[in-house]
Parts: structure tokens; sequence; C-alpha cells
């Protein structure tokens, strides 16, 4: 094999070190995506690489931060991991000059539930996945360990761990043990956060397994002393992928690819590969559309058990009886909990109350996950908007910016105020919004910003002669329609106003741990239940790319909540 090897640069500019290999047999274009497991590197992959099962891939694998040879520290949030697999897989494409439908991925213990995160958040065109041994659920043997490290962090936040598992509960093969003993590349800790975020990003997304479309092979090893085995068959149940295969490996460690006999391991991902390419086109898997569709009248329309009517009962008299000594509460009690003026609260994040009660109050409102989240994507968003400005500037083309309905857009009215010599033009639904819009507009004494009543639902209003945008934005919107048809009208309206290559960014709401209880409890600005449909990326993407839009990026919050995408339209 040839073997080469190098660094590249991930989402946060730290560098990461790779290899690669190529079989003497061509790869056409085929790419495969080794990663290793927990504690492990790159280096202990190469045997796998070397299998003649793949001699038509080209190969790649990286060293996760503190592992190995990448010299950039050890992450204490897990999501990090996965934004570094999904720069990973775009620095492939790009140095390959491939689509993400000529990869597949194989991932490995703790890189499976990176993997399976990647997939459920990003929702990449990839070809498949193959999972070993994900560990969803690691055995920590002591009563209440997780809930103890969490303690621990509180007080002491960059605490590490050290490993217990010790090679003899990897794999029979004593030859490999020895290995695994004598590699000074083997990194024993792992700091305590990124443990205790991991178990909850694995908690969401075997939940949540149902949006994720990407074909999908599990190999689980029924002697696994690591790993909790029965969660990877209840990710399996959950997943939502047509093309999904579970197979149980009698006998095996958690160290599967290295076990004695790891070729049955090997003969599954193959074969389970090779269908994947064999597939000409890949369909739209309409069971997980379905599912956020379901979710959503479910909450619109079905009934409630007699616990949950005197718990939400119990929150709603809470918050009439308590709310209006935090000042958050009592802005969402008086103008809806989705209304512009309560995030402009949310967005300051300053916790205020009429007395000491209240004050507290409003400060545990405002660390609520939810509100979290949406200060995260209103950054995201930020940051997103001034990288395609500057693409535009270098262009040297005059800057127009849409926002389709965009309230009073006080963060564009930020941009508006940096960047004099942009041009932005903000449509809303509800007149007091524009009228609010044009009042902060006129206080910051901006004349580069503009603002008028429109539906962005009505493809009559928009019109390539009246106003040519080069970058569009659809925020926080469409999760208030449940109607794929009426967001069609909005995709579709904005398509007809676009050039080639100009920039589309949107946002999703992917997940939400609070769908229920906020559909029960608040109270929305037309004094009704504030119920959302939250769509999966994947098929939020797949609305937009039916109408000409090629996604080129996404962020998203270390919850998986909101994501801030982009995208280009390519006619």
């Amino acid at each position: 094999m040839k073997r080469l090897s190098g660094t590249f640069s991930t989402f946060d500019n730290e560098a990461l070190f790779y290899r690669e290999w190529e079989h003497d047999a061509k790869a056409n274009g085929k790419v495969l995506i080794l990663l290793h497991r927990g504690h492990e590197h790159s280096g202990r992959l190469e045997s796998i690489a070397a299998k003649k099962e793949f001699e038509g891939y080209k190969i790649y694998s990286y060293d996760n931060r503190g592992h190995g040879k990448t010299e950039a520290e050890a992450t204490f949030e897990f999501m990090n991991l996965v934004r570094d697999l999904n720069a990973f897989v775009n620095f492939v494409c790009e140095k390959e000059s491939i689509s993400q439908e000529k990869v597949f991925v194989i991932a490995n213990s703790v890189a499976g539930v990176v993997a399976s995160t990647w997939v459920h958040d990003y929702a990449p065109n990839i070809r498949g996945l193959a999972l070993i041994a994900p560990a969803f659920k690691i055995k920590l043997y002591a009563p209440y360990a997780a809930e103890v490290l969490k303690l621990a962090i509180y007080f002491k936040p960059e605490l590490n761990i050290k490993s217990y598992v010790k090679s003899k509960f990897l794999t029979h093969d004593v030859s490999e043990q020895k290995k695994y003993d004598n590699d000074i590349l083997i990194t024993p800790n792992i700091p305590a956060r990124q443990l205790t975020t991991l178990l909850d990003t694995a908690s969401r997304v075997v939940a949540d397994a149902a949006v994720i479309a990407t074909p999908t092979l599990v190999l689980s090893a029924t002697k696994d002393y690591v790993v909790d085995t029965g969660i990877q068959g209840d990710f399996f149940a959950n997943l939502g992928s047509a093309n999904k295969k579970f197979v149980k490996l009698d006998g095996f460690f958690h160290g599967v690819l290295y076990e004695t006999e790891n070729q049955k391991a090997i003969d599954e991902i193959a074969n389970f590969m090779k269908k994947c390419f064999s597939r000409k086109s890949k369909r739209i898997d309409e069971q997980v559309i379905r599912f956020t569709q379901n979710e959503h009248d479910r909450i619109s329309f079905g009934s409630l058990g007699v616990v949950q009517k005197v718990n939400y009962a119990i929150q709603r008299s809470s918050m009439k009886a308590f709310g209006k000594m935090s000042d958050g509460m009592k802005i969402g009690l008086q103008y809806g909990f989705d209304s512009g003026v309560t995030l402009d609260y949310v967005y300051k994040n300053e916790p205020s109350g009429s007395n000491f009660f209240g004050k507290m109050v409003d400060k545990n409102y405002l660390k609520s996950i939810g509100w979290r989240g949406i200060r995260e994507r209103k950054s995201n968003i930020i940051q997103t908007i001034q990288d395609k400005i500057k693409i535009l500037h270098d262009r040297g083309e005059k800057v127009r910016i849409l926002d389709i309905a965009g309230g009073p857009a006080r963060y564009l009215i930020e941009i508006a105020d940096q960047n004099r010599d942009v041009e932005v033009h903000v449509r809303d639904y509800q007149e007091q919004n524009v009228q609010e819009g044009k009042t902060l507009a006129k206080e910051r004494g901006l004349d580069n910003i503009t603002y008028t009543q429109s539906d962005a639902f009505d493809k009559s209003n928009y019109n390539k002669e009246e106003y040519a945008p080069n970058i569009v934005i659809i925020s926080g919107v469409f999760e208030l329609f449940s109607d794929n048809s009426l967001i069609q009208n909005a995709i579709e309206g904005v398509a007809s106003i676009m050039q080639n290559e100009s920039f589309l960014v949107y946002t999703g709401q992917p997940w939400h741990p609070q769908l229920e209880q906020i559909a029960n409890v608040l109270g929305n600005h037309q004094d009704e239940k504030w119920i959302m449909r939250r769509r999966s990326q994947y098929e939020l993407d797949h609305l937009f790319d039916i109408s000409g839009f090629k996604k080129e990026g996404m962020l998203v919050d270390d919850w998986g909540i909101f994501t801030v995408s982009s995208a280009t339209f390519t006619g």
C-alpha cells in the first residue's frame, strides 16, 4: 500500500494529524474513512486498511484531539469531535474532488457515537455507515457514576479520568493485547466532561434515531465488558433508514477489529459497503419525514395522560402566580414566548426580577436549554452571514441581503451597523414588527436597512425586478408551520429571485427536548398554544435541494437543537 500523512485544519483552525492509504488496485473515486476508538489512534487501523476487502477504496483516518500524533489538546465538549469529523469529511472530499456520495464511514466504539451524531445532526449525503460496538452507553460499573462525575466537574471543570479498560477485556488475541499494552501513543486519560457530554448526546441520538436516513450497519459484540450492548439494539430499532442491518458477533469482546475472528466483522462490513455502493440512486425516506410530522400531530391533537395533565397544569398555575416576579416570564406572559420582545430579552441574557426570588427564577428561565440554544443560533447566524459578506466583497460584488420573515431583525441591524456598505431588506407578515424594525434602524441612524410588510409564503411577493438579493435569510420561521407545501412556496419564491452562486442562509430545529412542555405551558404571541413542527436536517436539506440549493456548510449548537446552514443557489 501507498502511505501518506499530514495535517488538516478543523472547524476551529486546530491542526489534526491524518493518514491515508491506497492499495495498488485503483479506488475509482470511492473513499473509506476509518475512525479509531477512544484512547487509540489512526496508526492502529493500518492493519484494517490493508485488508484485501478494501482494495477498491482510498482510505483515510485521523487522530482525535489529544490522541496519537495530533498535538491539539483533548476537548472537553463531545460535540467538538462531531464538528471535527464533519471538517475531515469536507477536507477529504475537497482533496479527492468527490462528493459525499462517494464516502463510506466505519466508526468504532466512541467514534460510533461521533459518527451517529454526525449523520443525525448534519444529515450528510454519504453512501453508508458501519458502527462497530458503538459506545452509546459506557459501563461505568460504580453506582451513580455519571451523576458523581457531573458533580465533580462542577467543582473541577478540567477533571481527567483514567480508563479502567485493560487490553484483556478488548480482545482474546494475546498478540493484539501486547501491541495495545506496548503502544506509546495510546492515551489512557479522557476529560470527564467529554465523557458526560458524550453520554448525554448518545442518549439524544438513540432516542431520535428515527430521523437518520443514512444506510447503517451495526455490529454488536456479545461479550462486551466496556459498553452496554442492549442500547445498541434500541438504536437500531429506532433507526429510520430503510437500509439497515444488525449483526451479533458471538463471543467477541469490545475491540472487534482486533479479535481473533475479526474477519467475520470485516466480511460483514465489506458486503454492506458493496450493497450501499451498488445502489444507483438514493430515494427519499418518507418515513423519516413522517416521524416528525406525526410528532407534531400528536402534540397538537393527541391526548395527555393524567400525570402529564396535572404536571402541566401545575406549571401553568405556578407561572401565572409567580412568573410576573421574573422580568423574562412577565414579558412572555404579556407578549408571547415566541415574540420578538421575548427574544430580545433572551438575547440580552441579564437576569432581573421584582425581588431576589424573581431574579433567581429569571436566571433559571434564561438558562433553560432552549434559550441557550437560541443565543447560540444568533451567534452562528451572524458568523455565517459575515462569512458570506466577505466572500461577496472578495468577488467585488455589492452585498444585498434579504430576510423573508425577519421580524424586527435586531441582529441584522447590528450587521447593517457594522457594514454600512451592505444593503439589507427585511420583510415580515406583522406590521407591528415592521414598524418596530424601522424605529430601531432610525435610532441608530441607519439608511442601509429597510423594512416591508409581506407574506413570505405568497410566491407572488417575490419579484426579481423589485429586489435581487445575493444573500437570502430564512430563520426561525419554518418550525412554526407543519405544511411542507406552504414551506415550498417560500423556497420556490426565494429561488425565483436569486442568481447562480448567490447564497442562502437557513436555520433549522432538528431536535428539541421540550416541545410537548412548550406547547402545553407556554403561550405564543397570539395567546394560543406554542406548537412547533421540528424537521430533521435531512428533511430540511431535501426541501431546499429540490429547488436548486446546494448545501455547503452548517453550524450546530452543543445540544443539537438549532442549526444554521448555508447553501449556494445553482439554479
